[in-house]
Parts: structure tokens; sequence; C-alpha cells
């Protein structure tokens, strides 16, 4: 696929914002800046958190790359302003990226088309949290429903830890939700593309220091180590791109996002965790891994996500 840089116009690179993870953020937006400059486009820099959403429109922006990860970037709603302004952003549409960023939505909907993810309950109190404890057992992870990045999630081994995993998470969302631990490989697979012509890269096998692939080990350590191939069995890898395709159809992803998966241990069954609609482009991310392994490099990887800039509603 081969893209006129000055086909593109003048691009945003939205990043940074007001989420938790305002700091991933920056990381994720400096790359994809350098990367579309390198390559010839007409990109710029640009914080919401910073600056007003209708300056992109006065100052003549005609595409957004949105760097934005978590809240007031991945939930819908820089999504929605920029329906309204008229101008094509990266990545999935209005309510695709709503209902990806809240897990307990997203988890509904796979139930709903048949698709495995692991037991849950909503809780809404330290009591809760302790009774579904007791209902899904140990270990159980507690974590907010709107926020990514493990920020706010504990792995429960004890009903003595209950109460405070309930309130760190709630200190973050009102609604928090209890969810059945998986023990065995963790992988994660992206998605490039819409439609039809959507297409699942190379699996990604995750191995995290004492199983422990917490925020710290996610991007600033270099200890944790990241397999592409993922040296699983072919027919495993092939599930799993097959499942988490269909995971992102279904919730009408476009452009690309991707998708975490824990592999039972036992027998050996993938569980879909989650799906990122704006996954990170920092030099500890996946997507770009994944992409490199298919021969796509870092640079015309950002340029062929740009080229993919849409609404949900043409103008």
């Amino acid at each position: 696929m081969t893209v006129d840089a000055r086909s593109l116009g003048k691009v945003a690179v939205l990043m940074g914002g007001r989420s938790a993870e305002r700091e991933v953020s920056l990381m994720s937006g400096n790359g994809v800046l350098a990367a579309l400059k390198s390559k010839g486009v007409d990109a710029h820099a640009f914080d919401p958190a910073e600056r007003e959403m209708g300056e992109l429109k006065r100052e003549g922006f005609q595409r957004c790359f949105i760097a934005l990860h978590g809240r007031f970037g991945e939930d819908g709603t820089v999504q929605g302003a920029l329906e309204l302004l008229g101008i094509p952003y990266t990545g999935p549409g209005v309510m695709a990226s709503s209902v990806a960023m809240d897990k307990l939505m997203t988890k509904r909907i796979w139930i709903a088309e048949g698709l495995a993810t692991p037991a849950w309950r909503q809780v809404r109190s330290a009591e809760e949290t302790l009774a579904a404890f007791k209902a899904l057992g140990s270990p159980m992870i507690v974590k907010p429903v709107r926020e990514g990045s493990t920020i706010g999630l504990t792995k429960v081994t004890s009903e003595a830890q209950c109460a405070a995993a309930y309130e760190l998470a709630a200190r973050l969302d009102p609604q928090v939700m209890c969810e059945q631990f998986i023990a065995g490989d963790e992988v994660t697979c992206p998605v490039l593309g819409t439609g039809a012509q959507a297409r699942a890269l190379p699996v990604i096998r995750i191995v995290a220091p004492e199983g422990n692939y917490d925020y710290q080990n996610k991007y600033f350590t270099d200890d944790t180590k990241y397999l592409v191939p993922c040296g699983l069995p072919e027919g495993e890898e092939a599930a799993i791109q097959a499942l988490v395709l269909k995971a992102y159809l279904t919730l009408d992803c476009r452009g690309w996002s991707r998708a975490d998966v824990m592999i039972d241990a036992k027998t050996r069954k993938p569980w879909l965790l989650e799906i990122n609609t704006s996954p990170g482009m920092t030099g500890h991310s996946l997507v770009p891994m994944s992409a490199k392994a298919a021969g796509l490099s870092y640079e015309d990887l950002c340029v062929r996500l740009l080229a993919t800039a849409s609404l949900d509603h043409a103008a």
C-alpha cells in the first residue's frame, strides 16, 4: 500500500489529553509525529488538554491521528468532537470507541455473540467485591470498568484484599468489575483494516516478570519479554487471530485496534479480555512490534493508519 504523503494534507497528531494515561500518550504521540514527518507528512502536535478542539478547524487541519489513550481520547468523546468538526480521524468511530472503553459493555456484546470472555461481576462496594471473590474464586482481578494500561487493577488472592482492591478501582471509576483470573499464556493480537479488508497481524506472547504485566512493566522496564513469532502451535495462533478478528468486527471497529487474550494453561482455550481502540505507539508498544514481524515498519504503519482516517458520517 503506497501512500502519497502530500495527499494526506495538514495533520494533527492528538496526544497528551486529560486521562490517567497522559504520560504514555505523549510518548506515543511524539513517536507517531516523528514517523509521519520522516515520511514527508505535514504533521503537527496537538494536545487537547492545552488547546480548544475548535482550533483544529480554524487552523485548517485535514486529518487527525489519535494518539490519545484512555478517557477523553479513546472513549468516543474526541471522536464525537471530530465528527462535529468534520475532520477525519484514525481508529474506530464514536460508538465502537465508547463501547470498547467500557469493559462491561464489551463483555456483554461478546457474550451475546458467543465469544469467550472470563466470568465477571459488577460490584458497587467492598462487600459485593468479597461476594464476587467467593463466587469467582482465587485469584480474581478487580479493576475499573473504564481505565486502561492496568491502572487501578489488583490481582486478589485472599478475602482480606477485597476491600482495598475495590477502593483503589473505585477512586478511578465509580463502575468497578471483578473478573475470573485465567492462568496461562498472555497474548495480544492487533487488527488492521475495515470490514472485509480487516486482517489480524501476528500474535505476540507476553512473558512478564513473575507474570505481572503491570503499568511499570508495560512501559518503563526492559524486563518483560515479547515473543513474536509467538512460539504457539500454528493452529493456536490461527485460532486466536480468528477470535480477535471476530471480536473486532462484532464491536464495529475500523482502522485498527488490539485485543488482549489469555490462553488457559490446562485447556488451551483462548479467552478475550478487552480490546484497545487507540493502542500504544511507544518504544515498548505491541502493534508496531507485530507489524514489524509482518514486514511493516513503524513509519509505514503510521502512514498507513493515517491514510485510513475517516468519519462515521461523511460531510
